[in-house]
């Protein structure tokens, strides 16, 4: 499960979101059919897509 938290320019996190945010960082990653371990190879050609995607952010 994937939870988003949204902070706007000058905003601080509540106590509980800093919480959930350490415990779900001690968690292990959970890989199933939806979403499988990636190999070496498709990691870094993820790596490389989302460097680009950066980028092209940056220089927009």
């Amino acid at each position: 499960m994937t939870k988003t938290f949204t902070l706007k320019e000058g905003q601080k996190p509540a106590k509980e979101q800093l919480e959930e945010v350490r415990e779900a960082a001690k968690r292990e990653i959970q890989f199933d059919e939806d979403a499988p371990e990636l190999s070496a190879a498709m990691y870094k050609a993820f790596k490389s897509s989302v460097a680009q995607r950066n980028r092209r952010k940056r220089n927009a």
